[in-house]
């Protein structure tokens, strides 16, 4: 890994890489925080967080830009993989991205019906298009999310949505 290391910061001096406990890109501090890792795992991920680096990755708003911005990095990642002559297992992308779609779909349950629906404007706030249920979602993917959601009211002429939230705890 230590080889790597050294060619990538050669090869793009505008990027830091610092010794951490995980692998991840730091748009705020320009820095790609790896793991000492010594199997061919380690290597793709430094590849994977210098992709999202060199690819200008720095916030995402929707969940599904997250997964798009995931799919992109390890795109590219591959591309710098045939550079440093280094083999990327397509099984552990898979694996790897699998994690982002099950997190996704996992948030995008209704806690009132079970129907799935899409993320609602920018916001960490989902809506039912079954039974219009709204809620909300953890902003992280890293902490432990709960669910709030307000119960919809129906009437024939107009919507109402009741101010109180349960909480409704989402095991990822």
């Amino acid at each position: 890994m230590e080889n790597l290391l050294e060619e990538l910061q050669r090869e793009y001096p505008a990027l830091k890489f610092t010794k951490s406990r995980s692998f991840y890109w730091s748009p705020k501090t320009q820095e790609v925080f790896y793991a000492i890792n010594r199997s061919d795992t380690g290597l793709w991920a430094v590849l994977h967080e210098t992709a999202h680096a060199l690819l200008g990755h720095t916030r995402y708003s929707l969940d599904l830009e997250l997964l798009q911005m995931e799919v992109a990095a390890w795109e590219y990642a591959k591309e710098l993989a045939e550079k440093y002559k280094v083999a990327i297992d397509e099984d552990h992308v898979q694996d790897c991205l699998d994690s982002y779609r099950d997190w996704l779909y996992r948030r995008s349950i209704c806690p009132s019906c079970g129907n799935k629906s899409i993320q609602h404007d920018h916001e960490p706030r989902y809506q039912c298009f079954n039974c219009h249920t709204t809620w909300n979602v953890a902003s992280s993917r890293f902490c432990r999310p709960y669910r709030q959601h307000k119960e919809t009211k129906k009437s024939p002429a107009v919507q109402t949505t009741d101010d109180s939230f349960s909480k409704v705890s989402l095991i990822i």
